[in-house]
């Protein structure tokens, strides 16, 4: 198939690219520059440039594929609702350049659209459309595009992570780094789902393969480390203390980080396991926080 890749350069994009170019399909790749440009062409693939910011030239990247996989995403958190109502923009135009047709469109969202509000794990059956994450855009405007008659599917994604980046937990230890104390709230016994970025690549491809309306797959390999046992780790590397703060404290601590900070985002793969049998096999996200270089981030 010739599919075109929207975060092609990007950090799971980036990783797909090479698995979807080693089963034999064509990629077009979205990027912004020229250097982006290059790197793709060096890896076999070809280029479309655009941004984001630009719906309508990304409609015209997918008007000649047989598949789009939309990854790309602006992950400044500080800005986190408005880059979600883009990312429903986008979503809205790559489906409508493929309305009318079977072609497969594979869009991204976060585990927690699928929380059943009974505290147990996020199961992929389940779509909160008043959950608190402001993701829940994308999934909006993916479910719009579904009953239009695209063909479209979700990966929902928990923190994606190998020895440079970790998801949310990136900023986070930006943060850290800056105030000088890793903090968690309360216990720190409230959790997040995770798996490294290559079980999470290997997934978009099966998802892609099977190409079924509607279904949503869940990049899961753990279903919850919890948030204290992150700091810990986290503070033992930077070598700075790791404490405690309550939840009234958290917005003071954490600014824009704090709706994430205190919330419980564990979530299920067992149905995306059985449907795709996928076997995520990569390092944890304990260990990928371990085995990082702390000083080139």
């Amino acid at each position: 198939m010739r599919v075109f890749l929207t975060g092609a350069t990007g950090f799971i994009g980036s990783h797909i690219l090479p698995l979807l170019l080693a089963a034999g399909h064509e990629v077009i790749g979205l990027t912004r520059s020229g250097a982006g440009a290059r790197k793709l062409t060096n890896a076999g693939a070809s280029a479309h440039i655009g941004t984001l910011e630009d719906p309508s030239g990304l409609a015209k990247g997918a008007e000649n594929a047989d598949a789009v996989i939309h990854t790309a995403f602006d992950h400044d958190f500080s800005n986190f609702v408005a880059n979600c109502e883009k990312d429903r923009r986008v979503i809205a135009a790559l489906g409508s350049a493929l309305k009318g047709s079977d072609r497969p469109l594979l869009i991204t969202s976060g585990v927690g659209i699928g929380d059943p509000r009974n505290g147990e794990p996020a199961r992929e059956d389940v779509f909160d459309i008043h959950h608190f994450n402001p993701r829940i855009a994308s999934e909006l405007a993916g479910q719009e595009q579904l009953e239009r008659g695209v063909n479209l599917g979700v990966v929902r994604l928990p923190q994606v992570h190998d020895t440079v980046k970790q998801g949310l937990i990136s900023p986070y230890i930006q943060m850290a780094r800056e105030k000088g104390v890793v903090a968690y709230i309360d216990q720190g016994a409230n959790r997040w789902a995770a798996c490294h970025v290559n079980d999470v690549a290997k997934l978009y491809v099966l998802a892609l393969d099977r190409a079924e309306p509607g279904a949503r797959y869940h990049a899961v390999a753990e279903e919850g480390v919890a948030a204290r046992d992150i700091a810990e780790v986290v503070a033992k590397e930077l070598g700075v203390p790791a404490t405690s703060i309550p939840k009234e404290q958290a917005e003071g601590h954490f600014g824009w980080f704090a709706m994430f900070a205190a919330a419980d985002i564990i979530a299920s793969s067992t149905w995306t396991r059985q449907k795709l049998a996928w076997a995520p096999n990569g390092p944890s996200l304990l260990d990928d926080l371990r085995d990082m270089d702390y000083y080139a981030i």
